[in-house]
């Protein structure tokens, strides 16, 4: 159970924060940069809800969810501890994962096949949603340089990589299943 009393601790002022187990760390170590990013990815889903109802919005809350155990998963280092830690650290999922691979494939028998590329627009709901998708993207990124440094839960990238895609497609899905796309055209305007 999370209990916060007191917002501000002070013990941030010189640059460094804890982590899940307790070690400090800087503000800008990868660790901290991935799970930071996942949590500017939360934010960005918020602003996307504010244009969603129904089935939309229940799967972006549960992806709002996901996301706050995909930032205590990156929180927590030593992944080879987690059976000696005092609680069982939270991890995603592989099933995680493949509910994400269900939804894509269940809105994306809806859309018809592209011919371009999608340019972030139509309604307000897709742009927001694309939003998502390239933060989300920059959280992949992230976690892959932190892969790169330490070990880390290898479900938590595959989630953020299915994750891009998810709202890649929900995104289409918020454009009329596609017939609102804005679509590039290469040198239009050359």
């Amino acid at each position: 159970m999370v209990v916060l009393n007191k917002i501000y601790t002070r013990t941030g002022d010189q640059g460094d924060t804890a982590l899940g187990n307790g070690q400090r760390v800087a503000k800008d170590n990868a660790r901290v940069d991935a799970y930071g990013t996942v949590d500017e990815v939360n934010a960005t889903v918020g602003l996307a809800r504010l244009h969603a109802n129904g089935e939309m919005d229940t799967a972006l809350a549960r992806i709002q969810n996901d996301l706050f155990d995909l930032g205590a998963d990156f929180c927590r280092p030593d992944m080879a501890k987690d059976e000696d830690a005092e609680y069982a650290p939270l991890r995603i999922l592989d099933a995680q994962v493949d509910r994400l691979e269900t939804e894509i494939d269940v809105m994306n028998a809806n859309l018809q096949p592209l011919r371009s590329f999608v340019l972030p627009g139509g309604s307000a709901l897709a742009a927001n949603l694309h939003l998502c998708r390239t933060v989300s993207r920059r959280a992949e990124r992230l976690a892959v340089t932190l892969a790169g440094q330490e070990d880390i839960n290898t479900s938590a990238i595959k989630y953020l990589n299915r994750l891009s895609d998810w709202f890649f497609v929900a995104s289409r899905a918020a454009n009329e299943n596609g017939a609102k796309d804005v679509l590039w055209v290469p040198g239009k305007n050359q």
